[in-house]
């Protein structure tokens, strides 16, 4: 495999734009670091900021299908995150009120929720729907997520003794006030689409996509319902053993296609100001000026079997805290292996220009779950999953 142009990292890394491959490499600080060698890069649009929003998992899904679309030959389309989260907002509050209050309603969410949405639904460019009143340039979802809860908590209680008919008109009063209408028809280049329309002009198919993980308390090589409180939808994911999980990302990502990544970032070796996810052996018992150090120069990581990833799983110090793109796999010095990751928190809290690289040893132990496009995993594992 060819080698991309050797980036040197400092504090952490010097600046870079992956998303249109140009790489501009600026001086270093003073104190080195990390050397990364490019290996493979996958095209992605721009870098967006999901800002004062829980809304990771819409963005992270979004990147990785504009991501698709360049694949796919359609170039790149900036598509309206709010459109969907306005949408799963509807989805979301119909089986809270089923389960009669019993389940989660919030901003989180998962990748299946964007596919579900685009299958339902249909999907509209940013351009067409910002989903943000005026006057506001980034997503603040604070209010408006209190005011929809307390909604339908106060409808769920059935003051009446049974669900009121109107409150799906009060609800999507909110949604309308909150994200705006959503357009019935739109114009894009010239031509008129609808929301389905225009999902059917990208040729996005939502059985294309599948989420995988890899854990132990269900058997290998079935779908289970992942036990994570935003998989509100109960959703299938498939399980695969921890090689073949890894295997499943390095595969798809040398054949040309990203991974959509949820992942644990409550941990100490992750740093976005620094542009590192990793796991040094020992971190944990570690004083606050050690901790600080382990972004200064690569380190021994600790070794993640499967057991150690499933303990961490089981006693709920891995968590489904965020969703992320995976846009392309880089070695350090020493010829360890990262993966190139694309963020949704702006850049200017970045040394990476919006970006981060994450260890494999990070990746095996803190991943919850991935989405790929199944033409993306190995025909031998692929087959294991009955696909």
């Amino acid at each position: 495999m060819k080698y991309k142009t050797l980036v040197l990292f400092t504090l952490m890394c010097s600046m870079l734009s992956w998303n249109t491959f140009s790489q501009d490499i600026r001086k270093n600080k003073k104190d080195g670091g990390f050397t990364f060698t490019i290996e493979k890069e996958i095209p992605a649009t721009d870098i967006k900021n999901q800002y004062k929003s829980g809304t990771c998992w819409c963005f992270s899904t979004q990147s990785f299908l504009e991501s698709e679309l360049i694949r796919m030959g359609k170039g790149k389309i900036d598509l309206s995150e709010m459109f969907v989260v306005r949408s799963a907002y509807e989805l979301k509050a119909r089986k809270y009120l089923r389960m009669m209050g019993k389940i989660n309603f919030g901003e989180g969410g998962e990748f299946h929720d964007v596919i579900n949405i685009i299958r339902e639904k249909g999907i509209v460019p940013q351009e067409v729907y910002t989903g943000m009143p005026e006057g506001q340039t980034k997503p603040e979802h604070g209010e408006v997520s209190a005011v929809l809860t307390a909604g339908l908590e106060a409808a769920v209680k059935l003051p009446n003794g049974k669900l009121s008919p109107n409150w799906e008109k009060a609800f999507n009063g909110t949604l309308d006030g909150y994200f705006g209408k959503i357009p019935e028809t739109f114009e894009y280049q010239g031509k008129k689409y609808t929301p389905k329309s225009f999902a059917q002009y990208l040729n996005i198919n939502p059985d294309d996509y599948i989420e995988i993980t890899s854990f132990t308390h269900h058997p290998f090589y079935s779908k289970f319902i992942l036990e994570v409180s935003d998989n509100w939808a109960w959703s299938n994911v498939y399980n695969v053993p921890l090689n073949e999980f890894q295997a499943i990302v390095d595969n798809a990502v040398n054949k040309g296609y990203s991974v959509a990544w949820a992942t644990d970032v409550s941990e100490p070796g992750f740093s976005f100001k620094n542009g590192l996810a990793i796991v040094p052996e020992g971190v944990e018992d570690m004083k606050k000026e050690e901790r600080d150090s382990i972004f200064n120069h690569p380190k021994p990581e600790k070794q993640i079997t499967q057991a150690i990833r499933q303990a961490a799983f089981d006693d709920l110090s891995t968590q489904d805290d965020h969703g992320m793109q995976i846009t392309g796999i880089a070695k350090d010095q020493n010829g360890d292996q990262f993966y190139i990751v694309k963020n949704s928190w702006g850049t200017d809290r970045n040394d990476c220009g919006g970006y981060l690289y994450a260890s494999v040893p990070y990746f095996l132990y803190k991943t919850t779950s991935i989405m790929v496009h199944k033409s993306a995993i190995p025909v031998a594992i692929a087959k294991k999953m009955g696909l």
